[in-house]
């Protein structure tokens, strides 16, 4: 079963501030795109690309790439233009679809004024289809590849992650036996269209024939609104960071009709899941990745009525999946035993792009992908992450996760934001550090964070040396950037 749903022309498909437009609308603009492709004789064994910031023609062409077996690829609309250039010289797409203000970025032959897909426009046309856009075969097959996506966080030249069909397909099944939103429902999308975390919920909407509703930024007061007032919102994607900020308005909470938070894209501090347990809050927390397509690990909606525990687990691995822990000589580890996290199944990608599967790093013999985070399973099969294995600290023999020392610190009423790192230490080989956001209505001293960390967490992991900052960088989707904390600290 490859779709949940078929939706009627006057079903709603995306809202925004723009307006409400239906999946009528959808199937009108789906052809106008196919016949645009023909007039342009793009060449359909390349990607189309879109560089663009956040709009409803970008979403309409997205989604009308996934319905007609279309890849895409989605550049980021914050790079720069070194980077920009590099990433379209290694996809080399047919076309790129370009706004005005990014056009100047990036050096094609096939750019295109992303203009020439508005909306308006393209449903005004009355659009009649040539012989050859009538008899496209699309490419639907499960194996086919829908999209390219960048691998984000690392240094040096970035990987590409070929996603196939049948990853979306399996991760929206699995995702259902969870939660989904109804027909003629929204699932509020606010993060950015070039990862996977913000595209899946285009493409899960269209499987399951529900709604979008897309805000171009994240905008706390109007997020309340929405999903505390408006009974046509069922769902929602945050990060860790951006459910915070909703956290923190007291008045924050949901309506009665409200299905899940969908909380992904970091380490998930469990104060957070306390806070929205004590609320009523429905919540999904989750573990995934690009190479995943997006969430593979998830638990059950956190109910108001029920009980939830152990707060820190980002639930069981998804069915068809498989999960092991291993040491660093790839022995497979026992239950309650950290090691490095590898995955299995079909929603797991075979090999990044022009690397074959067999030769790759993370990818051994058997077809298990090694994640490269660190984590274990416990007996009931919950999964806890302890950290990114890069970010591991080891200080005097000890290891330190430095999300755990994160947790602490923000639980310290003083303190609002959190990051934890290496540095390098002639003594102790490494030596905890972090940096800290403060509560802007209360002071601390470093001494005084020391002091409060000594009964709630092994004398080790207490940081050595505190720096305090205004704000903590982070990526475009509000993962911390911790190659950036080194330069905050002075030698």
């Amino acid at each position: 079963m490859s779709s949940f749903n078929t939706p009627r022309d006057d079903d709603l498909f995306l809202g925004s501030n723009q307006g409400l437009h239906s999946y009528g609308d959808l199937n009108q603009f789906q052809d106008f795109f196919l016949q645009f492709l023909f007039d342009f004789d793009h060449n359909f064994e390349k990607p189309v690309g879109f560089l663009s910031e956040s709009s409803d023609s970008l979403i309409f062409g997205i989604a009308a790439c996934w319905r007609l077996g279309i890849p895409f690829v989605c550049f980021s609309d914050k790079a720069s233009s070194s980077e920009l250039q590099q990433q379209v010289e290694m996809i080399d797409p047919g076309l790129i679809f370009v706004d005005d203000e990014r056009n100047n970025m990036i050096d094609h032959p096939n750019k295109i004024d992303i203009y020439q897909l508005n909306l308006e426009r393209a449903l005004n046309i009355e659009t009649k289809l040539s012989y050859q856009a009538k008899n496209f075969d699309a490419s639907t097959e499960p194996q086919e590849i829908f999209g390219y996506f960048f691998t984000s966080g690392t240094s040096g030249k970035p990987k590409i992650v070929p996603l196939k069909r049948r990853q979306m397909i399996v991760a929206a099944h699995s995702s259902a036996e969870n939660f989904r939103p109804r027909m003629n429902h929204f699932w509020l999308l606010c993060l950015p269209l070039n990862h996977i975390g913000g595209i899946s919920i285009i493409l899960r909407s269209l499987l399951y024939g529900s709604g979008i509703f897309r805000m171009k930024s994240f905008k706390p007061d109007r997020v309340i609104k929405f999903l505390s007032e408006n009974k046509l919102f069922h769902a929602a994607s945050l990060v860790p960071t951006m459910l915070k900020k909703l956290i923190e308005q007291k008045g924050f909470y949901t309506h009665n009709q409200f299905k899940a938070i969908l909380l992904g894209g970091g380490p998930i501090d469990p104060e957070l899941v306390k806070a929205c347990n004590r609320r009523g809050i429905p919540l999904v927390p989750s573990y995934g990745m690009t190479e995943t397509c997006a969430q593979i690990a998830a638990n059950p909606i956190l109910k108001p009525s029920g009980t939830y525990s152990p707060m820190r687990s980002v639930g069981k691995v998804f069915h068809g999946n498989e999960i092991e822990i291993r040491d660093d000589s790839n022995n497979v580890l026992g239950l309650n035993t950290s090691g490095t996290i590898w995955l299995r199944g079909p929603q797991v990608f075979d090999g990044y792009l022009n690397e074959d599967e067999h030769d790759s790093e993370e990818i051994d013999y058997a077809g298990w992908f090694n994640t490269g985070d660190y984590g274990y399973v416990n007996n009931r099969g919950q999964l806890f992450i302890k950290s990114r294995r890069s970010d591991l600290i080891i200080t005097g023999g000890e290891n330190v996760s430095p999300f755990e020392v994160e947790s602490t610190l923000t639980s310290l009423d003083e303190i609002s934001e959190a990051a934890v790192i290496g540095l390098n230490d002639e003594k102790w080989g490494e030596k905890v550090a972090a940096v800290v956001v403060p509560d802007i209505e209360l002071s601390i001293s470093s001494q005084e964070i020391q002091d409060k960390l000594k009964s709630r967490i092994s004398s080790f992991k207490i940081p050595k040396t505190i720096v305090q900052s205004d704000s903590l960088p982070r990526t475009q989707t509000g993962k911390l950037q911790r190659s950036k904390l080194k330069r905050l600290f002075t030698s």
